[in-house]
């Protein structure tokens, strides 16, 4: 099990030095890669662009490129663009992002959302091969008829013969997708106990491209976890509330919210009831304390080391390749400590 360090949104608490020097420290320590992620606020590819310039090793990927903030084909560009800035170290992360963001953000239709990611793959596949991009899809035509557009291809190549794509899924069906058509699986609120059911979706979905493959070690399930490694277990579980209230309770509408969805499906109904109703009017703290210890237990790696030890080989037992660790706490030198202390335990 390989370890990698999410740094997050930019420009949250920390100088670009502070987070470059969490960066240089993760790449010291061993750690196999470093993940950016974006909302609607900072960009992941300009911040991969310019670690990758400031590191010599770690890969750089992306969790997530957001699929209605680019085109494929932009996306593509992108990816090949990092991929030789970094001497061939890009992994590329896309997903869908949610209805909030898409449409309030990007303008961009949140629907068809299977039938999207299948195409926005194959073009991205496609043009990353540079072969001359034509495409026939139910989302996506290339070039668009009728008009003065015409097939191009790709005028740079990647480092990498294939970029690995990693697609962010939490539903069953997207889960499945990923099996199918991904190199990688980029989980949020990922817990260990329930695998069964997640490597039988990603399995299902591996067999629909061919009855031959399957989800082995060829295939990097890369989850997102919190991380507060702290002697006393409630201080530590304390350090990761806010941010998995935020996403129970908030992310998202009271009707459709992927995050409270998935904590219902870990059996978790009536606190999930609890923190979007506390949450959405505004009561934060409550809804943060109203989390069960069990539930941030299972999807964060919190308490002394000895036990984030032994929860580590739960998740190397359940067949995670790439461990994306988010470590929580504000002063850089206490990310640093936990960016050490995984090393050494991992």
């Amino acid at each position: 099990m390989r370890l990698g360090l999410h740094v997050g949104y930019w420009g949250l608490g920390l100088t670009s030095e502070q987070q470059l020097d969490i960066v240089r420290e993760a790449e010291s320590a061993g750690f196999h890669s470093v993940w950016a992620a974006e909302a609607y606020g900072s960009d992941t590819a300009t911040v991969l662009a310019w670690l990758a310039a400031n590191t010599d090793r770690i890969k750089v990927g992306s969790a997530i490129f957001q699929m209605p903030g680019r085109t494929p084909a932009m996306t593509a560009m992108t990816a090949a663009t990092l991929d030789n800035i970094s001497g061939g170290r890009m992994l590329l992360g896309i997903g869908s992002s949610g209805p909030q963001v898409a449409e309030g953000w990007h303008g961009q239709p949140f629907a068809r959302q299977l039938q999207r990611t299948r195409e926005y793959v194959a073009i991205v596949r496609k043009a990353l091969a540079r072969e001359k991009l034509e495409f026939e899809g139910d989302v996506y035509t290339l070039p668009l008829p009728d008009g003065p557009g015409k097939a191009l291809k790709l005028t740079i190549s990647p480092v990498q013969d294939r970029i690995p794509i990693y697609i962010a899924a939490i539903g069953p069906k997207n889960t499945q997708l990923t099996g199918e058509i991904a190199d990688g699986w980029l989980p949020t609120f990922f817990s260990p106990e329930h695998v069964g059911e997640f490597r039988a979706l990603l399995e299902e979905g591996a067999a629909r491209a061919d009855p031959e493959k399957a989800i082995d070690d060829s295939f990097d399930i890369a989850p997102n976890v919190n991380v507060s490694i702290d002697e006393d277990v409630d201080r530590a579980r304390d350090a990761v509330r806010p941010l998995i209230a935020l996403y129970v309770g908030g992310m998202g509408s009271k009707d459709k919210n992927f995050y409270n969805a998935l904590v219902r499906r870990y059996g978790f109904e009536d606190a999930a009831d609890e923190v979007q109703d506390l949450y959405l009017s505004g009561k934060r703290d409550e809804a943060a304390a109203a989390l069960p210890a069990e539930l941030i237990d299972q999807t964060s790696l919190c308490g002394p080391k000895e036990l984030v030890a032994e929860r580590l080989a739960v998740y190397r037992e359940a067949g995670v390749g790439t461990l994306i660790c988010s470590p929580m706490a504000f002063d850089p030198e206490e990310r640093k400590r936990m960016i050490r202390d995984l090393a050494e335990l991992v």
